[in-house]
């Protein structure tokens, strides 16, 4: 059994075609092939497209994912879902333009997913690396916020979250609101309700991205009162905790990556 849903352009290009063909024959720049995954750049009549090609990981990975307890991502499925879902929600992320699926066999599936390139965009972790001026942080940190948090409280957490999977639009820093996609969804879970652990590490990840920045309390105080959408003492007073195990998650994230602390803690004590 197949699912395929083709979006212009591609209807109109592959229409009384097999899309399963046509996708497994594109070729471009190429920027990640692992095991079971490619990811490059297509052009089409002008135009910029990602693709993701996913192919049949075998029962093997499957098992050693499951005996790590770590779910297996099997197919583009999941971030084809997180991506409907975060469109629905008003999430700026990426454009959906083809999706297939098809084999009830977890171990031999196939499927692609193609989304629009976004354009006039700079990632915040390059944005971070160049210095970030003044005026736009208390923009850009409500906007990460929200989004992480709107993402959180509509049951979906995205397993890779750091600053370098957020998209700035250039020019939406002169408008009110700045505009950030969030992208690379491939491993992203959908529940009812994301468990504790799991927000844990999507909000420490984010700060662990963030810990060499200049950030003052008031920025911090900022992130955690857009993220929870509640005035920051009480947020502060009933999830403590949780700032606490955020705070904490990042900080080994740090140690693991480069083998010493931070040199600045801005959170320590907020909680």
């Amino acid at each position: 059994m197949a699912v395929v849903d083709l979006r212009p352009p591609f209807a109109e290009w592959w229409r009384h075609r097999d899309p399963f063909a046509e996708a497994f024959a594109l070729e471009g720049e190429e920027f990640r092939n692992v095991k079971n995954r490619r990811t490059f750049r297509i052009e089409a009549e002008g135009r910029g497209f990602f693709v993701k090609l996913h192919r049949g990981v075998g029962w093997a990975e499957i098992f050693k994912n499951l005996f790590q307890f770590k779910l297996p991502v099997t197919d583009a499925g999941s971030e084809y879902r997180a991506l409907t879902a975060l469109k629905r929600l008003g999430v700026p992320t990426m454009e959906i333009a083809a999706f297939g699926c098809r084999n009830f066999n977890p171990a031999r599936r196939e499927s692609f997913l193609i989304t629009e390139e976004l354009t006039d965009v700079t990632s915040l972790e390059d944005l971070a690396r160049r210095g970030i001026p003044g005026a736009w942080k208390p923009k850009l940190i409500r906007a990460l916020a929200r989004s992480a948090g709107t993402m959180h409280r509509a049951g979906i957490n995205h397993r890779d979250c750091y600053l370098c999977h957020y998209l700035l639009k250039n020019a939406s820093l002169g408008a009110p609101e700045a505009q950030l996609h969030v992208i690379d969804l491939h491993r992203a879970q959908m529940r009812r309700r994301v468990p504790y652990r799991y927000r844990v590490k999507d909000v420490a990840g984010l700060c662990f991205s963030a810990l060499d920045l200049p950030l003052s309390r008031r920025d911090l105080w900022r992130f955690i009162a857009a993220y929870s959408g509640r005035p920051l003492r009480t947020e502060l007073k009933e999830r403590g905790r949780f700032w606490s195990d955020v705070y904490r998650t990042a900080l080994k994230l740090y140690r693991k990556e480069f083998n010493h602390a931070p040199a600045r803690a801005p959170l320590a004590g907020i909680c």
